[in-house]
C-alpha cells in the first residue's frame, strides 16, 4: 500500500489516495500503526483521499489514536496540493467534501506544484451546545473553566470540531502538556475538545500551541487557529486579520465581516512516498 507523507506548518499526516475505492479494511487502527513516531511513519494522523459525488475529492482523517476527526485545516491545504500535483484534478480552485461540509480552496503554484492554500474554513459554530460544551453562553466567551484546580478563562469556538481558546502570558509546557490533555477530556466537552493556548503578541499578531483531540500537541492546528481569529475578536483581543506564529510555521487568518467566513491562508509541503504492508 503506497502512502504519501506530507505536513501543513509542521501539522504531518500520512496520507491515501483511495481514488479506485480500495480502502484500508480498519483505518482507525491503521492510523494507530502507521502513525507511531516509533513502529511506524510517524504522524498526527492518517487522511484518506476519496472521490466525492458533490465535490472534487473527500477527505476522512483519523487521529493518531484511531479516532475519526470531522476536519483538519492543514490536512485540506495537503490534500489539495496531493490532488493538483498528483493530477487528479488541475484546477486552481478545488472543493474538498469533508467531515464538516464542502469548503473550496485557492492554490498558488509555482513551476506546477502547490506552493500555499487560501481555505474558505465556512462560518463559525458559537452555540454551546452545536460546539458541543456545557460552558455558559451563547457565543461562550471567558468563561470560566476549573481544571486540576487551575482556573481559565475559556472561550469556545467550533470550525466544524470543537476549540476551547485559552489566551494567556506564556504558552508553556507546564499549560499546553499538564492542562491540555485534562481540558481534553473535561466534563464541560462532552466530544473532547481542542485546546488553544495563545499567546497576543499585537492585535494583529499572535503566537499559539494546541493540544489536538486524539494526537496530543501538534505542531500546528489549521481549525484551532481559525478559532483562535474567531475568539480574538469575541473576546476583544485581536483584530479579525491576524498572522499566528505556530511551533511549525505561519498562518495568515482572517475572519470576513462581510461574510461571517473565516479564510486561512498556509503552505502545503510533500515530505516523501512509501510502501507499507497491507
Amino acid at each position: 500500500m503506497q502512502f504519501t507523507k506530507m505536513h501543513g506548518a509542521g501539522n504531518d499526516y500520512v496520507y491515501l489516495n483511495c481514488f479506485d475505492g480500495n480502502l484500508p479494511k480498519d483505518p482507525a487502527e491503521l492510523a494507530r500503526q502507521i502513525s507511531h513516531r516509533h513502529f511506524g511513519v510517524g504522524a498526527d494522523g492518517l487522511i484518506l483521499i476519496r472521490q466525492s459525488d458533490q465535490a472534487d475529492a473527500r477527505m476522512q482523517m483519523f487521529n493518531a489514536d484511531g479516532s475519526e476527526a470531522e476536519m483538519c485545516g492543514n490536512g485540506i491545504r495537503c490534500v489539495a496540493k496531493y490532488v493538483y500535483d498528483h493530477g487528479l484534478c488541475r484546477q486552481d480552485r478545488l472543493k474538498i467534501e469533508t467531515g464538516a461540509g464542502v469548503l473550496s480552496l485557492d492554490l498558488a503554484t509555482t513551476g506546477g506544484v502547490v506552493t500555499q492554500v487560501r481555505v474558505d474554513m465556512g462560518e463559525p459554530i458559537l452555540e454551546a451546545d452545536r460546539i458541543p460544551t456545557g460552558l455558559a453562553g451563547d457565543p461562550v466567551v471567558n468563561q470560566e473553566l476549573e481544571v486540576g484546580g487551575q482556573r481559565f478563562a475559556a472561550t469556545c469556538v467550533s470550525m466544524g470540531n470543537p476549540h476551547c481558546i485559552l489566551f494567556v502570558e506564556q504558552a508553556s509546557d507546564a499549560l499546553v502538556l499538564g492542562a491540555g490533555p485534562r481540558i481534553e477530556t473535561d466534563a464541560a466537552f462532552p466530544e473532547r475538545v481542542n485546546v488553544e493556548f495563545v499567546e497576543v503578541i499585537s492585535p494583529r499578531e499572535v503566537r499559539q500551541r494546541t493540544w489536538e483531540r486524539g494526537s496530543g500537541e501538534t505542531w500546528a492546528c489549521g481549525t484551532g487557529a481559525s478559532a483562535v481569529c474567531v475568539a480574538g475578536v469575541l473576546a476583544g483581543r485581536t483584530e479579525r486579520k491576524i498572522l499566528n506564529h505556530l511551533l511549525g510555521g505561519d498562518l495568515e487568518l482572517e475572519w470576513d465581516a462581510a461574510t461571517n467566513h473565516v479564510f486561512m491562508t498556509g503552505p502545503a509541503t510533500e515530505v516523501f512516498t512509501g510502501d507499507w504492508p497491507d
